[in-house]
């Protein structure tokens, strides 16, 4: 590192006690830092823990707002968070400590662990698990498909148990990289199967007691009293806060609850690497390409990338309004942990401030927002006359559709449960969308625009649905229900379309999307499409949560 990152190091660790003693003026790096959380701390707001590590030492830390709104407790270093998802990493260490220890192969079937999970008519492996390969569902939104809310208690064994009854996958195991909760809760069981132990025993032993991390545990019980704990709030539309509920117990996933000083402590190893040892933490940034020779940038619960030129090793993390952020740079010794109790903080864009502050000199120039020729073209007119023929529905994806329409003289569109925005005319083809960051363009056949192209996938232009009458309507009722889910919906229509019912969720309005596919009106029914038999008559319907959730089966009963 240069002279100047390292002076700068130890100037803010001398300031460091100082920081927080009300009163005393901060160095000028440390109000710039400052300036990055100056929103928390004007008023009764939640806010953020923060820690930045140099060459093995802590050379700043700070608590900005309050960890409870209720009582005015400030947020400090100290203060103990619910990290959510930046938790896999410590089950991605745990699993490569078994493999270098030979207890553990990373090509082995999850079954030899855990002999519960279903078939699902391929082999799921442990190397699947740790890259996010595996194909197996997301249990967040998969679980509220099946009943449950974001505010029940969520168990790791409900968890488990939603896992084991799976009997399909979202793709083929290595075919994709898709972002699977569910894989590193396997894992977590995985390990307390191998080593006898309690997965938040073993990392009790193994990892933060050698580390020093004592105010650290995987939070296996949502009723335990946790001191210096902070709270969760979301923001409501007037700017007031509420309180959001936690009692998930996701282990290996999620549900490490952890302080920004315990957690430079676990970035400074990924440099000493005195606890796990070089050859566990080399085999955790290990990356493997999917089947088709595609780079995956995930291991092991630590995402590969770049920030201004140079390699970085990071997490984030998200859950019950929870947002925490960890970046590593490992050719400057170098990392930050931001550490928040509201999404609305911004824990990445802080700690990238953060690295800026610090590795100014060090740090690649910025690559420019949009990369793409026609964000700076010049605007064009277009013909009233062929503007008129693009109005129309566009399919991107199973629920996911684009509706572009005229206004005046020009086009706006509008995605699936999305805001309106407008298209900026670079040719007779070609639109910018500035809120998108992207364009759309478009290929004529006969006269007649056909295909959407959008960040290089084309997709089709479909004939408006019609109006689907009573009778029409009227074969759609019925009772569904998911063995794999164990629970039921009924289906029937009412006086504006057709409507889902759920014994906890009450009733989903369904919207016609085009054929017999639905859009619902909660998240978790993204697209609903119902299949029929050679005679036409509806026997099912196949529910897509999102990316990580897919063809959720449920056969018509009556």
């Amino acid at each position: 590192m240069t002279r100047r990152v390292l002076a700068l190091a130890v100037m803010v660790l001398l300031a460091a006690p100082a920081a927080t003693v009300a009163g005393q003026s901060p160095p000028a790096d440390e109000r710039r830092i400052d300036s990055l959380f100056a929103e928390w701390t004007r008023g009764n707001t939640p806010g953020a823990s923060v820690a930045v590590v140099c060459n093995g030492q802590i050379v700043f830390k700070k608590g900005y707002g309050f960890a409870s709104l209720e009582h005015r407790a400030p947020i400090t270093p100290a203060t103990v968070f619910d990290v959510a998802s930046v938790s896999k990493q410590f089950a991605g260490l745990a699993v490569a400590m078994l493999v270098t220890e030979g207890r553990v192969k990373l090509t082995d079937d999850i079954r030899k662990y855990i002999p519960e999970m279903g078939d699902v008519g391929h082999t799921i492996t442990v190397g699947h698990l740790v890259h996010h390969t595996s194909g197996l569902r997301d249990w967040p939104g998969t679980l509220q498909l099946a009943g449950w809310r974001f505010d029940d208690v969520i168990s790791f064994d409900q968890i488990l148990r939603m896992a084991y009854n799976q009997r399909s996958l979202n793709f083929v195991p290595g075919a994709e990289y898709t972002y699977s909760n569910t894989g590193y809760n396997l894992l977590a069981e995985m390990v307390a199967r191998v080593t006898g132990k309690s997965f938040r025993a073993w990392t009790d032993e193994n990892l933060f007691r050698p580390l020093g991390m004592t105010n650290s545990h995987f939070h296996d019980d949502h009723t335990q009293i946790v001191p210096n704990r902070a709270f969760g709030y979301s923001r409501r539309p007037d700017s007031t806060y509420s309180a959001v509920t936690n009692n998930l117990m996701a282990l290996g996933s999620s549900s490490l609850f952890s302080t920004a000083e315990d957690l430079a402590k676990w970035v400074i190893n990924f440099d000493e690497q005195k606890v796990g040892g070089p050859a566990a933490i080399t085999q955790m940034r290990e990356r493997v390409p999917l089947n088709d020779g595609s780079p995956n940038n995930y291991a092991f619960g630590l995402s590969h990338g770049q920030y201004r030129g140079q390699p970085t090793l990071s997490h984030s993390g998200g859950w019950a309004s929870f947002a925490t952020f960890i970046v590593h740079f490992p050719e400057q010794h170098f990392g930050v942990i931001v550490l928040a109790n509201s999404g609305v903080v911004q824990p990445t864009r802080a700690a990238y401030g953060i690295a800026d502050i610090f590795l100014e000199k060090e740090l690649g120039p910025r690559t420019p927002a949009n990369m793409n020729a026609l964000a700076t073209a010049p605007t064009v007119d277009v013909a009233p006359a062929v503007l008129d023929r693009y109005p129309g529905l566009y399919r991107l994806g199973p629920g996911w559709y684009v509706r572009v329409r005229r206004e005046g003289n020009t086009l706006r569109t509008q995605a699936t449960h999305e805001a309106e925005f407008p298209m900026s005319a670079r040719s007779d083809t070609a639109f910018w969308v500035d809120a998108y960051s992207a364009p759309m363009t478009f290929r004529w056949v006969q006269g007649q625009p056909t295909q959407l192209t959008y960040r290089g996938r084309q997709y089709p232009k479909l004939a408006e649905p019609a109006p689907l009458t009573r009778a029409q309507l009227a074969a759609f009722t019925g009772d569904y229900e998911s063995e794999e889910l164990a629970t039921v919906y009924r289906v029937e229509p009412d006086d504006s379309g057709l409507v889902m019912r759920h014994r906890r969720h009450g009733m989903i309005r369904l919207t016609r999307l085009s054929g017999d596919e639905f859009g619902g009106s909660m998240w978790f029914t993204r697209s609903v499409e119902f299949q029929r038999d050679a005679r036409g008559q509806v026997t099912g319907f196949a529910v897509l949560i999102d990316e990580r959730s897919r063809n959720i089966r449920f056969t018509k009963r009556r």
